[in-house]
């Protein structure tokens, strides 16, 4: 049989195709139903039941892109992709990922691709500096930083340290005990309700305290009264998140207040900023990180939402970095090497779960580098000032009405003849094509989430959008 790997002068003919494919795919995204509209099941029924038994050419593939993927695909990169929260990306970033996929290095120790670690190092430093971050989270003091696949990851990290320095390293060893509880608001991510369960923890052990009505921030008098309630009954606080940009309405906890409770109970406080925390780029955006100077243990955020970076990669900082490499940190003996063992370097395999790990960190420096600060200051403010405007065509509107006040990009809204008609306002904009939003309920109100994050979103996007909305919603 012929060789089946591509020849160089082939790869780089496809590869020149492939690059041309996603600036022709850019071009023609405005014009693209921005959400999927297949039918569950329909991609799967137009493939092979079984893979080729021979070699097929790469043109086949290509073809395959075009007829069969492309019609499946939710095009999170549109300019009126409004759901959710972004999942960023930019030129920069996926040209530096196909140089990490063309290395294909694995850097699960130092010693296997010493630059993965100490750019990925850099980077972070470089990052946390921009954000405002305290010195202590930075490479050369007791903390550091480190990419994560997602926050989800990072916040189970978290608990994992969390719960090694509350227990002395006893959790590791022998498991955890049914006393430790962990704290968060009733907004807070599912991620932590996962980690609470895979740490072995269990659901019971999570206190979910209220929010503000008006706000839908956490209840620091609830978390107070919950906290001194729970050591006179013996239990031991072992975690507790504050939410600095929820998914539901972009809340932001009270950090600082939250922070000085975590203290006085002996608990880890985690700020959990995945979306909105890239924005402290922006001084006057800094409300995330306020408290993380002087309370937090962990910070995590993500520059594969809204900070121009391909998915994924979630950015996660520790102030102390003892308690994360004591929970994780293992050799083995098919691992152990000079450099691991002279404690010079960092094998970031200790600061996740999983062994393995890819150069993410190649995007994240081509985008810092690319775009500069100044660059990704205009990109967030650019975002804040078109969900704005958005808003302010709600309140313009006697049809419409503000459910929470907008958080830097998001808004959310509602119909103020109802539910129903809120939700069917929605789904006909979203089966229309025109543009993707999602729902969510906030004290029993239905309501549409606008987010706003895109590197491709203009003012014409937002326009648009509002128009086809305000035409669905009729006479109210």
């Amino acid at each position: 049989m012929a060789d089946a790997h591509l020849s160089p002068e082939e790869f780089r003919r496809q590869g020149h195709r492939i690059i041309d494919w996603i600036a022709d795919y850019w071009d023609r995204l405005d014009d693209l139903p921005v959400r999927a509209q297949v039918a569950p099941g329909e991609v799967a029924g137009a493939l092979p039941a079984s893979a080729p038994e021979l070699p097929e050419p790469f043109d086949a593939l290509l073809h395959d892109l075009d007829e069969v993927v492309l019609p499946g695909i939710t095009h999170w990169q549109h300019p009126r992709f409004f759901a959710y929260f972004p999942a960023n990306s930019s030129p920069a970033a996926i040209l530096a990922d196909l140089i990490s996929s063309g290395l294909g290095a694995q850097g699960m120790i130092w010693a296997t691709s010493p630059a993965l670690t100490e750019v990925e190092q850099v980077v972070l430093d470089w990052l946390g500096e921009a954000l405002g971050l305290p010195e202590a989270f930075r490479s050369g003091g007791p903390g550091g930083g480190v990419i994560q696949d997602t926050a989800s990851t990072a916040t189970f990290t978290a608990l994992l340290a969390a719960l090694h320095r509350a227990t002395g390293g006893s959790a590791r060893a022998d498991g955890v005990t049914p006393d430790l509880r962990v704290y968060a608001s009733s907004q807070a991510h599912s991620s932590l309700t996962k980690a609470v369960i895979m740490s072995g923890l269990g659901e019971q052990a999570l206190r979910v305290i209220p929010v503000d009505p008006r706000t839908q921030a956490m209840r620091v008098d609830i978390l107070a009264a919950t906290l001194e309630e729970d050591v006179a009954a013996g239990l031991r606080p072992v975690l507790v998140l504050a939410a600095a940009g929820t998914t539901s309405t972009g809340a932001l906890d009270d950090v600082g207040t939250i922070g000085a409770l975590a203290r006085q109970y002996g608990a880890w406080l985690h700020v959990d900023a995945a979306w909105a925390g890239v924005a402290a780029v922006c001084p006057e955006h800094r409300q995330a990180p306020e408290g993380v100077a002087e309370y937090a243990d962990s910070f995590v955020t993500n520059p594969h939402k809204w900070l121009l970076t391909t998915f994924d990669c979630s950015a996660f900082w520790v102030r102390d970095r003892a308690p994360l490499l004591g929970a994780l940190s293992l050799l083995p003996e098919y691992l152990r090497n000079p450099a691991s063992e002279s404690g010079a370097v960092a094998d970031l395999r200790d600061w996740h779960p999983q062994l393995g790990r890819r150069f993410r960190a190649l995007k994240l420096w081509a985008v810092l580098r690319s775009y500069g600060i100044s660059g990704l200051q205009a990109h967030i403010r650019g975002g804040v000032a078109l969900a704005t405007r958005f808003a302010d065509l709600v309140r313009a509107d006697d049809r419409f009405e503000l459910v929470t006040e907008p958080v830097l990009g998001l808004v959310v809204f509602r119909l103020r003849s109802g539910d129903e008609e809120t939700l069917r306002l929605m789904e006909s904009l979203n089966d229309s094509g025109v543009a993707y939003l999602s729902h969510t309920v906030v004290e029993g109100r239905t309501a549409i989430r606008l987010a706003v994050g895109s590197w491709r979103t203009r003012a014409e996007d937002v326009e648009r959008t509002w128009q086809a909305l305000s035409e669905r919603a009729g006479s109210g």
